[in-house]
């Protein structure tokens, strides 16, 4: 199946449900299937041909959401940019994915005059909101247009979406995920997350990333999607209640700041059925404070975007442990490998771990990206062994529960001795005034690298250095605790929620050489 499929299916059997939700504005399903192939007409009578490149830059909007159906439709490949990024990380990754066509939201006309010239492959720009010098509104230039399906055949092995990494180690690579790839990942998301009948899904987090993946398998249960424009924790609560939602996706830190937030127990959450936490490692002392606010009802995936959104899942029944100690040990855990997608535990020489051994985790299959775009070399590094290499260290257990130990490249040597960050970070918080924080390995002459915090207090809390060492060493020991910790008032973060440790650990190294 394409990837318009999917919505399509959706439409097929709930044409007159809400399909997108924006403040005052709601658009059925009927009336998103309509305009997207109003779009799909226009994009070809433009002269965008399947493959062509075709990106949407705008924050969270229903009629962005529209577009993007529509470069779907007609068989272009979607280049997801985030309106969180800089523009200057915008404007290199719209240049290295060959963009064509841009859809763009007012609030970047600014920088349009800036994107055209940088990226002189951009031939047609349309305005997502209202009309523009740079471009036609959206709704007045695809008018012009048929309604009915244009209908592009296209293999399942064609590129329909460019996503790029992470940007925690510097500048995104282009990863070019195919239909079957997304098809994968749909199937292992209907197994991981059944529904009777039609969610209500929360879309806070960046529709470029998990919250948008995650809407293509909810549009075909006939989903209402409730676009808003940013993860504010009472924005959030505000609307779960509101619209009874039953499905969202938040980064842990999001979490965070609702379980810390004074009106967290103002709202009615029982609508809920899935919420969703990924995209970075959880303490599981807040996860059991999540399980208590929200209900039974959090669920952990681990992807990446070279591998989409759901390579492990841990379902709602399987975070029902609490009381049992040995099985209380699997909320450290992101679950089990997913039905459609092998996954093992690889040592760097290639060889495949038992139980109980770290190495690297490694996953194969439909699920796995086609490559990264105009870069053959990282593309066989990252699949050396036949696998594709997440660059994140685990052990999984006799039951098939995998632990994410660390990402590869965060790993502190000290003093000969490797101390694995998250290790510590789940102990740091576990103490009552920490809200979230980071480890890094800072130069030392004496050990080489030295473990160093750097944490975000809680509302009214105090930093007691020597006390929160003494903390860790009780439960780490001497090597694993932080020989120092610094209280910072916000943590660096990439648009998506992740801390950047590369930002912290440039204040430390600057001028000096990390030989990791």
């Amino acid at each position: 199946m394409r990837l318009i499929d999917f919505f399509d299916r959706g439409a097929a059997r709930h044409a007159g449900r809400a399909c997108l939700i924006d403040g005052e504005a709601s658009y059925s399903y009927a009336e998103v299937q309509a305009m997207s192939c109003h779009i799909g007409n226009g994009l070809i009578a433009a002269g965008i041909a399947p493959g062509d490149k075709v990106a949407v830059y705008s924050p969270n909007a229903a009629k962005a959401f529209v577009a993007v159906l529509g470069v779907l439709r007609a068989g272009a490949t979607w280049v997801a940019i985030n309106a969180r990024n800089s523009l200057a990380d915008n404007i290199a990754f719209l240049e290295l994915n060959d963009c064509r066509c841009l859809f763009f939201h007012s609030s970047f006309e600014a920088a349009m005059d800036e994107i055209k010239a940088a990226v002189p492959s951009i031939t047609r720009c349309i305005a997502i909101d209202r009309a523009s010098p740079h471009g036609p509104d959206l709704f007045d230039w695809m008018a012009a247009f048929d309604s009915s399906d244009p209908d592009i055949a296209v293999p399942s092995d064609a590129a329909v979406l460019h996503m790029g990494t992470g940007g925690t180690t510097g500048r995104s690579k282009g990863v070019v995920l195919t239909h079957r790839n997304l098809a994968t990942m749909i199937a292992n998301f209907g197994m991981a997350m059944p529904y009777a009948e039609p969610p209500v899904h929360l879309v806070a987090a960046p529709m470029t990333h998990a919250a948008g993946l995650i809407s293509f398998p909810l549009m075909a249960m006939g989903a209402s999607n409730v676009v808003i424009g940013s993860a504010d924790p009472l924005n959030v609560m505000t609307h779960i209640e509101k619209h009874r939602v039953t499905t969202l996706f938040l980064p842990p830190t999001v979490i965070y700041m609702i379980l810390a937030h004074p009106r967290a127990r103002d709202f009615d959450y029982r609508s809920l059925k899935h919420l969703v936490y990924a995209a970075a490692p959880m303490s599981v002392d807040k996860l059991k404070q999540a399980i208590a606010l929200f209900g039974p009802v959090l669920i952990q995936t681990f992807g990446q975007a070279e591998a989409p959104m759901i390579c492990t899942y841990m379902t709602p029944a399987e975070h029902l442990v609490l009381g049992d100690p040995e099985k209380e040990k699997r909320l450290a855990s992101c679950g089990r490998a997913a039905l459609f997608t092998p996954l093992a535990i690889m040592a760097d020489d290639g060889r495949l771990l038992p139980a109980g051994e770290r190495g690297e985790i490694v996953v194969r299959g439909d699920l796995v990206m086609r490559g990264y775009y105009k870069n053959p070399q990282a593309t066989a590094e990252v699949s050396a062994h036949g696998w594709h290499h997440t660059g994140d260290i685990g052990v999984m257990d006799a039951d098939g529960y995998v632990y994410i130990v660390d990402r590869k490249r965060d790993m502190i040597i000290s003093g000969g001795f490797n101390v694995y960050p998250s290790e510590v970070e789940r102990v740091l918080w576990a103490h009552p005034a920490v809200q979230d924080c980071a480890v890094i390995g800072v130069p030392d002459d004496k050990w080489g690298e030295a473990v160093k915090a750097v944490i975000e207090l809680k509302p009214g809390a105090v930093l007691d250095e020597a006390a929160l060492i003494a903390h860790c060493k009780g439960a780490l020991g001497s090597v694993k605790a932080p020989k120092s910790i610094e209280a910072w008032d916000k943590l660096p973060r990439s648009p998506v929620g992740k801390v950047l440790k590369r930002d912290i650990r440039e204040r430390y190294w600057s001028g000096r050489e990390r030989k990791i």
